[in-house]
């Protein structure tokens, strides 16, 4: 329960008069793992969990309509805007996963995962696995991220997630 009103505490300071373009809470860390809650200026919030190391990072963003989204991140990658990729993933030595069509923005790599139980399987292997795996449509190896405190920190972002979504105006009956 600590958890959720931090969390309330920090949805209200992130939504309430943001000066900035973004602003965000750090909720919980673990090993490599930070879990956050991000507020926009325009009034909008998210929940990222992320591995950082210096000029690179992996990161499972929650949006409060449900959607999840990927994003690698690279000091080193300039992409520019408007192109996307046929990327792979691999998490230790279980089998690949493909990501068409991801997005490539400025020093980002964004895919968002399917509302399917295909992206529930993915999750669930970031959070029992040990190690990343970011690969070209070639299968060569571009970047590779620890999940040491994965399972901890994804479970952090689901309920960041489920207050996000609580806190969205839809159904005044849910």
């Amino acid at each position: 329960m600590k958890f959720f009103t931090g969390l309330a505490a920090a949805l209200i300071a992130t939504t309430a008069g943001v000066a900035d373009a973004q602003q965000s809470e750090v909720l919980f860390s673990h090993k490599h793992w930070e879990v956050s809650v991000v507020g926009w200026d325009d009034g909008s919030v998210g929940c990222v969990a992320e591995v950082k190391a210096p000029g690179e990072s992996f990161s499972i963003w929650t949006f409060p309509d449900g959607t999840v989204q990927l994003q690698f991140y690279s000091t080193a990658w300039e992409f520019g805007e408007g192109q996307t990729a046929d990327l792979g993933l691999q998490i230790d030595r279980r089998a690949p996963w493909s990501l068409t069509g991801a997005e490539l923005y400025q020093n980002s790599v964004l895919f968002y995962l399917p509302d399917s139980q295909a992206g529930i399987n993915f999750i669930t292997e970031v959070a029992r696995g040990n190690r990343l795996y970011l690969r070209d449509d070639s299968g060569s190896d571009v970047q590779n991220y620890s999940l040491s405190g994965s399972s901890a920190s994804i479970g952090a972002l689901v309920d960041c997630g489920d207050v996000i979504i609580k806190r969205t105006p839809g159904n005044p009956f849910k």
